[in-house]
């Protein structure tokens, strides 16, 4: 299992207070966030236990996925649901991409 799988799983705990602030002004936007996250995990663990194509097919997907949820977050910050993103939450959001675009190539 690559270690993004952990550190996806942490950016879900880190943006908790995010997700909440976002979900009292748009809920839609909240469960699209909270989609596109589970979404990331998900796909890594399923393309750890693919081969070949569908490996790879499913590190595409969490590389979608993850850019969807930094997005999201980016939406909410632009249209003032939340504060300034943390600049850790950030970091491991960048962290995760760029792993999933090394593998997903």
């Amino acid at each position: 299992m690559l270690k993004i799988y952990d550190d996806m799983l942490d950016v879900l705990r880190s943006m908790r207070s995010e997700t909440a602030a976002i979900e009292r002004k748009d809920p839609d936007l909240a469960r699209q966030l909270r989609r596109a996250a589970s979404s990331v995990v998900l796909n890594v663990a399923e393309g750890s236990g693919s081969f070949g194509r569908m490996r790879t097919a499913r590190y595409r997907t969490a590389l979608g996925s993850a850019r969807e949820t930094l997005a999201c977050l980016r939406v909410g910050e632009a249209l003032g649901y939340v504060d300034t993103m943390p600049a850790a939450l950030t970091a491991q959001m960048d962290r995760v991409i760029g792993t999933l675009v090394r593998v997903a190539a």
